[in-house]
């Protein structure tokens, strides 16, 4: 499973593929999704952009996103739960 829900938030394990062409979800990676990111993994810039991506695709404030594993290309991304994630689950399943 590529997320956990606990007390209204969820975690959700990443597999992050810089020097992209452009950003997208490219789906299930094992138990990750698989996100693009146009941003090289340079001095935090993908990370940057990844939490820039997500908030746009998710309809939620960057600072309500907390990364975890900053250096490592799997990394575990904590959000508030809102509609748009549960959609957006229910159509990833």
């Amino acid at each position: 499973m590529f997320y956990e829900i606990k007390d209204n938030k969820i975690l959700i394990n990443i597999k992050a593929q810089p020097n992209s062409s452009k950003n997208k979800i490219a789906g299930l990676y094992g138990d990750s999704l698989k996100i693009n990111i146009k941003a090289p993994a340079v001095e935090g810039a993908a990370n940057k952009e990844l939490i820039k991506f997500v908030s746009k695709l998710f309809k939620v404030s960057k600072s309500d996103i907390t990364l975890k594993g900053e250096s490592s290309k799997r990394k575990q991304l904590i959000l508030p739960l809102n509609d748009k994630i549960r959609e957006f689950i229910e159509s990833i399943k």
